[in-house]
């Protein structure tokens, strides 16, 4: 009876970006396998051979899916240096871990977008205006954090003014004095709060009284 125990070996693992690389760019099976290899192969030279072996493909099939994914900028050669100081080819995925990085940071924006977004129509009773979004998004793309966003308008609300322009001036102050979180904020005030006290005290001290 033959041996299936090769069968049952796990030896590729498939990751999710991995996935959601290959239907974004609508890759062929060969080059999706081809991908699929070397994120999981610690070998990363090109040793068509061995690829070929290892994906029971035809040396032309691959040639054809690795110029596919060089034209797609999802891998790209480096010339290195091997033990025996020989110069030669190496594969490398930066380009594809790129990719996953920016469009998960793509992602992560348009999520923090639409929950500030949300918030604001909510608390302002009222949809944003296209010259607001403009407005909201520069602050997003500023940096500036979701909390110190919604204290701004928090703050905008609790002096009872609800336009954009005056959160943005809030959020410019707040910027100048370098606050970057609400926790920054409300220490900012706390510190300023106790100064004006101590000053207060200073003034309200009986001088002639403390001779002796």
């Amino acid at each position: 009876m033959p041996n299936i125990e090769f069968l049952t070996e796990k030896r590729y693992t498939l990751s999710a970006h991995l996935i959601e690389m290959a239907v974004k760019n609508n890759l062929s099976l060969n080059e999706f396998l081809l991908l699929m290899y070397y994120e999981d192969e610690r070998d990363k030279t090109f040793n068509v051979e061995k690829i070929c072996d290892a994906l029971s493909l035809s040396e032309e099939a691959v040639l054809i899916a690795f110029n596919n994914l060089l034209t797609l900028n999802l891998l790209k050669l480096d010339a290195i240096k091997d033990a025996s100081n020989k110069i030669c080819e190496e594969i490398s995925l930066e380009p594809f871990y790129q990719t996953v990085v920016e469009r998960k940071e793509k992602k992560r924006k348009s999520k923090q977008k639409e929950s500030i977004f949300d918030i604001f129509q909510k608390e302002l009773g009222r949809n944003i205006s296209p010259m607001e979004y403009e407005i909201m998004n520069a602050w997003l793309e500023k940096g500036f954090s979701d909390d110190l966003v919604v204290g701004a308008l928090q703050e905008a609300m609790y002096n009872g003014v609800s336009s954009i322009r005056y959160i943005d001036k809030i959020l410019y102050d707040w910027n100048k004095k370098g606050y970057h979180k609400m926790t920054e904020v409300k220490e900012g005030i706390e510190k300023r709060r106790k100064e004006k006290e101590s000053n207060l005290e200073l003034f309200d001290y009986n001088w002639l009284e403390d001779e002796g």
